[in-house]
């Protein structure tokens, strides 16, 4: 049986695209906004992009089943989604996040001969082993777009991206991950990616 996994609809995010590559890596992919659903995923996903602040507005009540499932479903956030599992963010003022994941998510420096979104392809090197990355390389390309970085530990730092200065490009904690770039416009890798979170996390 195809695992059940949820994507959030909040409001932001490509929400087709994430269902088109889960659908691809073999879930059962459905768009909900139903805490009842989110409640009985096998895993869940939290898309995004745009703003922080936006984000966790516009996440308004369904906070809370987010928040509850997490304690026992495997959690995924993608790009704007990792960056409100964090703690808090520096965007357009300080900012808390849903505090699922340790750290603080930070505006790149500005940098002579760099560009500030982040935007296109680079390298992963990870740097911890998790069932997420099983059967990938210690460095993969995958793509990106952000103003914004997270700084987490070490302790929860599974991949790491050298822009301007290294940044945690995939984070977890217990059974939330979470990939600032985008797995389903990563190519072979982001599906990969995806299967791993479906049939070794989930």
């Amino acid at each position: 049986m195809k695992k059940k996994i949820v994507i959030i609809d909040y409001g932001l995010g490509n929400l087709r695209s994430v269902l088109r590559g889960l659908e691809r890596a073999g879930a059962a992919a459905t768009i909900t906004a139903d805490p009842e659903a989110i409640a009985s995923a096998d895993g869940i996903v939290l898309p995004g992009v745009g703003a922080f602040r936006e984000g966790m507005e516009m996440l308004g009540d369904l906070k809370q089943a987010v928040l509850t499932a997490a304690v026992d479903t495997p959690l995924l956030g993608i790009c704007l989604g990792m960056q409100m599992l964090m703690d808090s963010s520096e965007e357009h003022g300080v900012h808390r996040g849903l505090g699922l994941v340790p750290g603080d998510v930070k505006r790149f420096a500005p940098a002579a001969g760099e560009k500030v979104p982040h935007m296109g392809w680079n390298t992963i090197c990870i740097d911890r082993e998790t069932p997420l990355f099983d059967g990938l390389r210690e460095e993969e390309y995958v793509y990106f777009v952000h103003s914004y970085y997270a700084a987490a530990a070490p302790a929860h730092t599974l991949a790491s991206t050298a822009y301007i200065s290294p940044f945690a490009s995939a984070v977890n904690n217990n059974l939330t991950y979470g990939v600032q770039f985008h797995p389903e416009k990563s190519g072979a890798v982001g599906l990969k990616i995806l299967e791993n979170f479906i049939e070794r996390v989930c």
